[in-house]
């Protein structure tokens, strides 16, 4: 229970700082540091105890990778979109339920191209994942946290314009929830998501087949 209330606070704070620095008035160009940041200290917080995933895809990865229960998988999976949902609800709380304009990705990049930056975003996270936190070569180091943190804004700066940049199923549920994506669009995320993560997961296993 301790791991997947630990999943249910970072997932949390992590959608909450997407939805605060996201939707107007927000934190405008700065938004992906302040979130890889927030990943970046959620994951130091809470990694020791259930891993710090916080994000559905990363679960399925180190799963795939050997890192993970298989008896954990679902219960991370509900308490990282739970967690997902509560944030949302207390950004739209907060932000007295803003009117919002969702992204439209059949007309503003086209879906193709959105697919295609969920799914590089999430495989770069998920190799990185696996590589600073899951891989005996890295045992023990102090720098996953920053890693990971860093992973996410870079990608949000590079490929945020073209899908949002949720490279997570939970932070997309929070940005379809709060109206920064449409709901149409979901498959996006869940496709692309969950596609990169297993890609990332068995680009690892190939590469360090003596990893186990």
């Amino acid at each position: 229970m301790k791991k997947y209330l630990t999943e249910f606070i970072g997932t949390f704070f992590l959608v909450m700082t997407v939805g605060m620095t996201v939707i107007e008035p927000g934190a405008g160009a700065m938004a992906p540091l302040a979130i890889g940041s927030a990943l970046m200290i959620m994951v130091y917080a809470g990694g020791h105890v259930s891993g710090g995933h916080y994000n559905p895809a990363v679960t399925l990865a180190v799963w795939l990778r050997g890192r993970c229960p298989a008896s954990d998988v679902v219960p991370y999976w509900v308490s990282q979109i739970l967690g997902s949902l509560l944030a949302s609800l207390a950004v739209l709380t907060i932000k007295h339920n803003p009117t919002m304009y969702p992204m439209d990705m059949s007309q503003h990049s086209g879906q193709f191209l959105a697919l295609l930056a969920e799914f590089i975003g999430t495989f770069a996270l998920a190799y990185v994942v696996l590589n600073a936190a899951t891989s005996r070569g890295t045992a023990g180091n102090s720098f996953y946290g920053l890693a990971i943190g860093f992973t996410v804004m870079t990608m949000a700066y590079g490929l945020g314009g073209i899908s949002g940049g949720a490279f997570n199923p939970a932070v997309a549920t929070g940005i379809t929830v709060m109206h920064i994506v449409k709901a149409s669009d979901c498959w996006i995320y869940l496709i692309g998501n969950f596609g990169g993560a297993a890609l990332a997961a068995m680009t690892f296993k190939f590469i360090n087949p003596e990893d186990k």
